[in-house]
């Protein structure tokens, strides 16, 4: 028997397209593995195929072609009942008329799973999400939050080998959401669960998940830990697309191994990492991140430095951003500290501006 180094995955996805129409492929060739206790987040906008591959993995969509599979099992036919598949949705979807406790017996009771085995079930589970002493009461007596976590109890009180969670926050305010963002996380990590989640939400994916898969116009532009995908991103949609970032045109003008020198606006160069494909000659976007931007007396150790002019102050509480002209690009941000901004700026000042070779990506040319 020959050895591998990898772990079979759990989830497979191997030349899976979808189309509704016949003519447009809303996902393309979509080859995706995911490894048991993972959580990866599907991310995009609207539009990007996000959803439809979740729906597919939960059978209530068919591939037009390729094959989804989990475990050793070919999910492509296999009706949703069948797949040992959790879901928690946007909308709760909990039964108004039962308890808490009628909501989470309901998926054991149509597994046939024995009273006495199915309330110890549950009454694990209440323990689990801190909502034992609500277990008689119905879904409108609950808070949003108190909602969200009863779905997301139901979709685990059966021990299924997956949960598939389709922008289960949307519905919660700002606060109550970023803190179901770590119960969710902390219950994946002590239960060992295995997440697909969904969302439109970049700040969510990076906070909740191990790796996520940036999603644009049907296929996966990259797939990675959040880290990397922030740090290097393979081109200027998921530059663009996770977190704030400037961009600015520019040429290549000469190119070494991984970084080259890049030709902006009137005059203005800077060396930067080159992305993938990238040659003397060709146009680009460069990448700039705000909080790596340093101000004034900020960048005088930096190797690249310029002259912008001061627009506008946005306060943020702990940070400002600073609307900048640079190059012609009259939006062009700093991230400072609150504690760090020189009280004597205002707009309409000539400032000075740097940043680190290290800190600027030749992208890709939009």
């Amino acid at each position: 028997m020959q050895l591998t180094t990898e772990m079979e995955p759990l989830v497979r996805f191997s030349g899976v397209q979808k189309t509704y129409d016949g003519e447009h492929l809303v996902v393309k060739d979509l080859n995706l593995n995911i490894q048991k206790g993972e959580f990866v987040t599907l991310l995009g906008p609207s539009g990007s195929g996000k959803t439809t591959c979740l729906m597919m993995l939960a059978g209530f969509e068919t591939p037009t072609s390729g094959d989804i599979f989990l475990g050793q099992e070919r999910l492509n036919t296999l009706p949703p009942h069948k797949r040992n598949i959790g879901m928690v949705f946007q909308n709760y979807a909990l039964f108004p008329h039962m308890s808490v406790e009628e909501n989470l017996l309901y998926p054991l009771k149509t597994r046939k799973i024995s009273k006495a085995i199915a309330k110890e079930k549950v009454d694990k589970i209440l323990s689990k999400i801190k909502l034992k002493e609500f277990a008689h009461r119905r879904p409108s007596q609950l808070s949003g939050g108190q909602q969200q976590r009863v779905a997301l109890a139901r979709a685990l009180v059966f021990e299924p080998q997956l949960v598939l969670m389709d922008e289960p926050l949307g519905a919660l305010d700002k606060q109550l959401r970023e803190h179901m963002q770590l119960e969710i996380k902390h219950l994946h990590e002590q239960l060992g669960l295995t997440v697909v989640f969904v969302t439109h939400d970049q700040s969510e994916a990076l906070t909740m998940s191990d790796r996520v898969a940036v999603f644009n116009d049907g296929v996966i532009q990259q797939i990675d830990t959040p880290h990397n995908l922030y740090e290097y991103p393979a081109n200027s949609f998921v530059a663009q697309f996770i977190g704030e970032n400037n961009t600015l045109p520019g040429k290549i003008q000469s190119k070494e191994q991984n970084t080259c020198q890049v030709s902006f606006g009137d005059g203005f160069t800077t060396r930067a990492l080159a992305g993938k494909n990238l040659n003397s000659g060709d146009k680009t976007q460069l990448s700039i991140r705000p909080e790596r931007v340093r101000l004034n007396s900020g960048h005088l150790n930096l190797e690249n430095q310029f002259n912008a002019t001061l627009h506008e102050f946005i306060y943020l509480g702990d940070h400002l951003r600073l609307r900048c002209e640079l190059a012609g690009n009259d939006q062009f941000y700093v991230k400072v500290p609150v504690n760090e901004l020189c009280p004597n700026l205002k707009a309409g000042d000539r400032i000075q501006l740097g940043w680190s070779d290290q800190d600027v990506r030749a992208l890709d040319y939009l």
